[in-house]
């Protein structure tokens, strides 16, 4: 397809954070733009303020003349439009040359140089920084933005047409549709499991992206399981970011970029998550030729996106189990609201991210916590719950233990099928019993056949059985795999000789 044949550009979602900087792109280098969006916001009053006419009804009626002719409009949707909204079907029907925005910008940085920023978390702050490292260098560069960037009030900087830097979006594998010269993963989180199913998936797309470009050509973030120049803060890797102290405000620290000093680099975005950010956008705008000195002084005027000061909103992740949540989402917002006084209209200066991650980490249920904050406003939490591995019943006590032996409560929101553990033991004999917990819990025939675990006056264990009339007696809780691999032998060949209905121990 040849967008230079082009006149009209349609969207529908134009008031989406990615769509809007097509859209100014495209009125930027003479198009007529126009499009529907559901909802009128301040984003889509900027975009009529330029001069693009926006509905806000699914109504075909309302659509312009010249957006009919198909012979010279593009139609460019939103992966999230609903199946039956009555616009798209239209365009569908009557053969509009219809697409979706990654294949768009796949479309227009064909023919450009283009960086492209990848990774779960961090691509519109990586984005951001490089398009304004580039822009300030005077490259010939345009920036397409998941952000509104305070230094240009813009989602998109500059109206260049030799050089591109895109958000290469992981979801639905957009980012397959980019032809990048130079790359970066940030982050390969599992995200988007509707769309992978699990996390093998989602890292086997990032795998199929970085193999667009070449290893040396490829920037990742340390530790990821890719091949490639890594970024690392404090840590051996390409380009580290050492040295780090705060004065009035910035960050100030060093690059070790591949045994290369650079000193004194200035960045005024907090969190070690932005650190890193930065450095990887220094580490590209450097392979493209730019002088170090001239990336550390853009570096220092970057700004981050417009009310990057002030808290906006919380999101809520979970590591491993998102189906099975002893905590809910609801329940880490209101707690982490409650650590901040009641109100998130607060300076994110003055957020203690370090005591809110205590706290959490603190919490009865939670077994690790990072919280950090982001340049559009957003407060992130990932939790890793604690996971239960018995029921525990000792006198009036009734609670889950973790795969520590720590108490957790019984949970509103899920009960899990775990052995159930009655009597007492003292803490100089908690390892021995813990382990025995950790190797049923995490052994597949016996998480499925061991139902309970009583422990005796003694110390003594009992081990009862699911779908047999016997009891297992065990002893004290020492020699603990041996015991249970010799039970596991015994089950196996009392079944296969039917004799295991004639033992009761």
């Amino acid at each position: 397809m040849n967008l230079g044949q082009i006149h009209n550009v349609y969207f529908i979602g134009i008031g989406g954070i990615g769509m809007s900087a097509l859209a100014r792109y495209f009125m930027n280098i003479g198009k007529n733009v126009s499009g529907y969006d559901k909802t009128r916001t301040q984003l889509t009053s900027e975009l009529e303020t330029l001069g693009m006419e926006i509905h806000f009804e699914d109504d075909v009626a309302l659509i312009r003349k010249e957006y009919l002719d198909k012979e010279n409009t593009l139609i460019i949707i939103t992966p999230a439009v609903p199946k039956d909204h009555k616009e798209w079907n239209y365009f569908l029907e009557n053969n509009f040359t219809v697409k979706k925005r990654a294949e768009v910008l796949g479309l227009i940085t064909k023919g450009t140089y283009c960086f492209a920023v990848a990774g779960t978390h961090g691509k519109t702050t990586t984005s951001s920084i490089l398009g304004h490292i580039l822009y300030q260098n005077g490259v010939d560069v345009t920036a397409f933005l998941g952000g509104i960037v305070e230094n240009y009030n813009s989602n998109l900087i500059g109206s260049g047409k030799t050089v591109t830097v895109v958000e290469a979006d992981e979801f639905d594998r957009s980012f397959l549709h980019l032809h990048p010269n130079l790359a970066c993963i940030t982050s390969m989180d599992a995200d988007h499991l509707d769309i992978y199913g699990d996390a093998t998936a989602i890292e086997e797309s990032f795998r199929e992206f970085s193999a667009k470009v070449a290893a040396e050509n490829l920037y990742v973030a340390k530790g990821l399981p890719l091949k490639g120049n890594t970024i690392g803060i404090n840590q051996e890797a390409n380009y580290s970011a050492q040295n780090i102290r705060i004065e009035n405000g910035f960050y100030v620290f060093d690059i070790n970029a591949n045994q290369e000093i650079v000193e004194d680099v200035k960045f005024a975005l907090p969190g070690h998550h932005n650190l890193s950010n930065a450095l990887i956008a220094f580490a590209m705008a450097k392979s493209y030729g730019l002088n170090n000195e001239k990336i550390k002084e853009a570096l220092a005027t970057f700004k981050g996106r417009n009310n990057n000061r002030v808290l906006k909103n919380v999101n809520i992740s979970f590591v491993d189990d998102h189906e099975n949540l002893f905590i809910t989402n609801e329940m880490v917002n209101n707690f982490l609201i409650q650590k901040l006084g009641g109100t998130l209209s607060i300076e994110k200066d003055k957020v203690d991210l370090h005591a809110l991650e205590t706290a959490l980490t603190n919490h009865e249920m939670i077994e690790k916590a990072e919280v950090f904050s982001t340049i559009d406003g957003s407060l992130n939490a990932q939790i890793k719950q604690k996971t239960p591995i018995v029921r525990y019943i000792s006198g009036n006590t009734m609670c889950y233990l973790d795969n520590k032996g720590n108490k957790m409560p019984l949970s509103e929101n899920f009960s899990a099928r775990v052995p159930l553990v009655s009597g007492t033991f003292d803490d100089k004999d908690k390892d021995g019993y813990v382990l025995l917990f950790n190797e049923i819990y995490n052994d597949d025939f016996l998480k499925k056949n061991i139902t309970g675990v009583k422990i005796g006056a003694t110390g003594s264990v009992v081990l009862t059985s699911r779908n047999y009339n016997y009891k297992v007696i065990f002893g004290r809780p020492v020699y603990v795999e041996k015991k249970l691999e010799n039970y596991k032998a015994f089950f196996h060949h009392a079944v296969k000789d039917t004799l295991i209905d004639h033992y009761k121990e």
